[in-house]
């Protein structure tokens, strides 16, 4: 069931309940104001004939039919409606009206009591004069204020009846016209195109509906920012694929036209060469992949630096091995921690690796590398030429490689690590030594 269907059934069912909520208060209170009106003059009433009585000069004559005679014509209902009795001391009925002889004598009475008459309930208030040679009792059926009540109700009700259609109308109209934002939303939505990720515009739609807004905003431009990655990623990996494979196919030629032995070992070389330099530009690419679809860590845990730095020196122990570089590893002396970090150890152990294979590839060979922990952070630092100004500035491009180096790279390593290090809450930082020698990599907490 949708929205609007919903809240006009919510509204056309609740309406009309309320409405009868209301009316029933007001018949109720309604019976209260008629009560106290009608017990104000049963009193007045009982008062005047006892004042009536007091002033009676000489012996009263007692007739059990004196009293009030019906009008010739209309007024019956209301004199039926109504009684008077008195009594003198010796509970002899000595004045009443046609009604007036059905009211019981209670000489303990006082006040209002509430009593069946005829299998009617009816009202009568009793009045004691002060010296008890009256006993006054005016009394009047129920059934007369219950039909003055329901008649002061039932005046109002046919307009209220007449007007209810009308105010459901009115309802069912504003229902429509404040949903209407939604459905022009919808329509909106509809006829989008698939790749039309524009923000929807929340400056006009009721303030209900801004935080919907706010959202799919957001959802868009995450699907944006998505598929920006991977068309970036589908255009790099066809540019820099390019030339790799080429350079392969070539070196396969060359291999399978070589006539001696030696040749042969050269190509083979070469191709190998160029199978390692595919497979970390590869391995590379997807890690960068990764690292931008990732917005946050789904993750963390305390970081064992032991476990990580024992992983990343093995993995580029090789090439360590073959460029004859040493690897050091310094820890805080005393038991102090090392650099204590929650965060995703799978990640960080991708980030040493790189900082050190790099450290690894541009150190002059026969040199050291070390890498260093004390409480607020690590380095790694190597003997090679400090970086000038304009490289520096260049650090973390992609797939970017500064001229003259030998080694093979993808220029991917700075960008990763400096990816994994933003995820951390990390500052990846290049600078030299302190004489102005070597290079020093600094990760440190922001």
């Amino acid at each position: 069931m949708s929205v609007q269907r919903r809240l006009l059934l919510y509204l056309l069912l609740g309406a009309p309940v309320v409405w009868a909520i209301a009316l029933l208060i007001s018949a109720d209170r309604a019976r209260d104001e008629v009560n106290e009106l009608f017990d104000t003059e049963l009193i007045r009433l009982a008062r005047q004939v006892q004042v009536t009585l007091s002033d009676l000069a000489g012996p009263t004559a007692s007739a059990p039919g004196l009293g009030l005679s019906p009008p010739a014509s209309g007024g019956e209902a209301d004199l039926r409606d109504m009684a008077v009795a008195v009594w003198n001391a010796e509970g002899r009925l000595v004045l009443n009206d046609r009604e007036g002889a059905q009211l019981p004598r209670d000489p303990q009475a006082a006040g209002f009591v509430d009593m069946k008459i005829g299998g009617e309930p009816w009202r009568v208030y009793y009045l004691q004069s002060p010296r008890a040679e009256w006993l006054v009792a005016a009394g009047q059926s129920v059934h007369e204020r219950d039909e003055l009540v329901w008649n002061l109700v039932f005046s109002q009700l046919l307009p209220w009846l007449l007007v209810l259609p009308v105010l459901l109308l009115a309802m069912t109209w504003a229902v429509r016209r404040s949903l209407a934002p939604v459905r022009a939303l919808e329509l909106e939505l509809r006829s989008r195109a698939a790749d039309a990720l524009q923000p929807v515009p929340v400056d006009r739609a009721p303030l209900e509906l801004r935080p919907l807004l706010a959202a799919m905003n957001g959802l868009f431009a995450r699907i944006d920012a998505t598929l920006a990655r991977e068309r970036r990623f589908t255009a790099d990996a066809a540019h820099e694929l390019r030339t790799p494979l080429a350079v392969l196919r070539a070196q396969w030629d060359v291999l399978c036209s070589a006539t001696d032995a030696a040749e042969r070992q050269r190509a083979e070389a070469r191709l190998k060469a160029g199978l390692d330099r595919m497979d970390r530009l590869v391995t590379q690419m997807l890690a960068m992949s990764r690292l931008d679809a990732t917005d946050r860590l789904p993750a963390t845990a305390a970081v064992n630096w032991h476990a990580l730095v024992e992983q990343a020196i093995s993995d580029v122990l090789p090439l360590a091995e073959r460029r004859r570089i040493e690897l050091g590893c310094d820890w805080p002396g005393g038991g102090a921690p090392a650099f204590p970090l929650h965060g995703d150890g799978e990640l960080l152990a991708v980030l040493l690796r790189n900082l050190l294979d790099n450290a690894v590839r541009y150190a002059p060979e026969g040199s050291t590398v070390t890498l260093r922990f004390d409480g607020g952070g690590l380095a790694i630092e190597n003997d090679g030429p400090p970086l000038p100004a304009e490289t520096l500035a260049r650090l973390g491009e992609r797939f970017h490689r500064f001229a003259g180096q030998s080694e093979s790279g993808s220029g991917l390593g700075v960008s990763i690590a400096q990816r994994v290090a933003a995820l951390h809450g990390l500052t990846l930082r290049y600078r030299a030594r302190p004489d102005g020698s070597g290079v020093v990599v600094e990760l440190r907490a922001t």
